[in-house]
């Protein structure tokens, strides 16, 4: 089955494609002949997963998903949340964005953190929602090289490693992103045409 999925960077797009399988082939907005920016103006990931898949649909006529995703962090009041990416400048510049998280949480103790995804679909003219959350903490430094984003400065629960320092298939196993889609996956599977 082939969907569009509503992002040109590779490196979510290798995330969701491995957690997808070999059943589903991924195509990017740019295979699409979507060569501009998919906009993100939504207060809510909710709200901008759903933007992005009908930008993409409008377009195109064909079946495809968006995700949002953001970092909940306990003692900024749920900040960067839905700004994740642009946390810091309006590009997504990932070092930026992790020196100003570590910035904002210096001398904080509570360093309680969860990432959260949704993924919104549209199959067949319907809409349909997808959530995974993955809750954790912040560390005080970066750590790891694999992965993007907050990786470096995440552990989830039950583990003593940041997402950086674990394999795409262990963080995959465990990461919001992976539940979410597998979510979609068993929605599909079951679904199937």
């Amino acid at each position: 089955m082939k969907l569009i999925f509503a992002t040109n960077n590779a490196h979510k797009l290798a995330e969701v494609q491995a957690v997808l399988g070999d059943g589903y082939t991924l195509a990017t907005p740019r295979d699409c002949g979507v060569e501009e920016e998919i906009p993100e103006t939504q207060p809510t990931l909710e709200g901008n997963a759903l933007q992005k898949a009908r930008y993409l649909h409008e377009r195109t006529g064909l079946d495809c998903f968006a995700d949002d995703t953001g970092l909940e962090v306990a003692a900024l009041g749920g900040a960067p949340g839905v700004r994740s990416a642009r946390y810091a400048t309006e590009g997504h510049d990932f070092a930026a964005n992790n020196r100003l998280l570590l910035r904002n949480l210096e001398g904080r103790e509570d360093r309680r953190a969860r990432f959260r995804t949704v993924i919104a679909l549209i199959r067949g003219g319907e809409e349909h929602l997808f959530e995974g959350i993955v809750e954790g903490r912040i560390v005080d430094r970066e750590t790891g090289c694999e992965g993007f984003g907050y990786d470096p400065l995440f552990v989830p629960d039950g583990y003593d490693r940041t997402f950086a320092e674990m394999t795409p298939d262990q963080k995959n196993a465990v990461s919001h992103r992976g539940r979410a889609v597998r979510r979609l996956v068993d929605f599909l599977r079951t679904n199937e045409r």
